[in-house]
């Protein structure tokens, strides 16, 4: 039995909150999988879209991160630093890679080399917010890498970390690593990690 299409469209919109996060409210009227059609209402975070970017040194095999205060991790209860990739919002006039070089030099002071999209962009978490983030690979000289830099403008306070890709596995293997585009990112390189070492090292 083929599962037939269903379709949503929106009735109304109600903004609840505008600052950093968006939030508005909206009511929807929607197809059921039963048959049918029914009003659902939900409150959904709006911010645009971002990227998450991963910069792999393959002649040291290590990947540059950053690690810097996380608001969710403390409100649920875990570390409030935490190492993830450089990341940032993708702006209006901006693709996926540009905004992947410019936050990798504005989060780490390095230059991402070759950037390549390793994928376009998931959904964060689709029941609540339209944000999606994409992954950007690139290649840095991680031997340069070091310092707190970031955006004063926007109280970023971000150290650079440089981990070795075998010990960033196991970390993800062992769930040390909690965020989740973090994660999409390491089992990529997981997978490309051979191919990008014999294509760049020295």
């Amino acid at each position: 039995m083929s599962k037939r299409k269903l379709s949503a469209t929106i009735r109304s919109k109600k903004p609840l909150a505008h600052g950093f996060l968006k939030v508005n409210q909206y009511e929807f009227e929607i197809d059921t999988h039963r048959g049918g059609k029914q009003i659902v209402v939900r409150d959904v975070m709006e911010r645009g879209h971002a990227v998450g970017v991963l910069p792999y040194d393959p002649n040291l095999d290590a990947v540059v991160m950053v690690n810097e205060f996380r608001p969710g991790c403390v409100i649920a209860g875990d570390e409030p630093f935490t190492d993830n990739l450089v990341a940032g919002g993708i702006g209006d006039d901006e693709s996926a890679l540009d905004a992947a070089v410019r936050e990798t030099q504005e989060e780490a002071n390095l230059i991402l080399r070759d950037p390549v999209l390793a994928h376009p962009g998931a959904y964060v978490s689709s029941g609540g917010t339209s944000e999606k983030i994409a992954i950007v690979a690139g290649i840095v000289d991680a031997s340069r890498a070091g310092g707190v830099h970031g955006n004063e403008s926007e109280t970023e306070d971000i150290l650079t970390v440089v981990v070795p890709a075998e010990e960033l596995f196991e970390r993800v293997r062992c769930a040390q690593i909690t965020d989740l585009k973090t994660i999409v990112a390491v089992y990529w390189l997981a997978e490309h990690r051979d191919a990008l070492r014999q294509r760049y090292r020295a």
